[in-house]
């Protein structure tokens, strides 16, 4: 018995061993990473009301912070709950648009209805995993997997940049500031400048 009982223990510690990689490789094949610093610092800076949900929202950690060519804000949270990079759908998402020209889902009535948020005249659509509220010079969309996390969020969401709180009335949406009739950064050549 003594000659069989390491022998057993060193077999669980071989098996154990090679099997190790094997269940890592089941786990979440995009790790949640902490988000670097300046891309919530850039929230802080913008020139128009940035909304979000906190470090972390019904128990789901801010997993991407990203500010787009169009000037658009992005918060995640979550992890990807089908894709992976560069197709991730995650379980909530909160995006801020400068551009309150366009109104995701205007001019359709089939796909979306009215709603009153917090307030202001909102629009929920894909059955309520949608909800887009103009506000401000601002449009705050709010993307769920379901609808139960997007009425959540979108009576929870406040601005990064202002003062704001989970639940107040929103201010009423501004006329259009023709934000999206500008030029980008990137579309705005040099100056140029006379050789010397």
């Amino acid at each position: 018995m003594s000659t069989s009982r390491p022998r057993i223990h060193l077999l669980a510690a071989l098996v154990a061993t090679l099997c190790a990689p094997c269940l890592g490789a089941c786990g979440d094949t995009i790790q949640a990473q902490p988000v670097p610093h300046n891309s919530l610092e850039s929230m802080l800076l913008a020139p128009y009301p940035v909304y979000w949900l906190g470090g972390s929202f019904h128990g789901l950690q801010i997993t991407e912070a990203s500010h787009d060519p169009s000037g658009a804000f992005t918060v995640q949270y979550g992890n990807c709950l089908e894709g992976g990079q560069s197709t991730c759908v995650p379980p909530l998402k909160v995006i801020t648009s400068p551009d309150n020209g366009f109104v995701p889902g205007e001019g359709s009535t089939t796909s979306r209805t009215s709603a009153s948020l917090r307030g202001v005249e909102g629009y929920i659509a894909a059955r309520g995993r949608a909800i887009s509220i103009p506000t401000g010079g601002v449009i705050l969309d709010v993307y769920a997997h379901t609808p139960a996390l997007a009425l959540a969020a979108a009576q929870t969401a406040v601005p990064i940049n202002a003062p704001g709180a989970p639940g107040a009335r929103l201010a009423a949406p501004s006329p259009n500031t023709g934000f999206g009739e500008r030029p980008l950064p990137s579309q705005t050549p040099s100056p140029l400048r006379a050789l010397g």
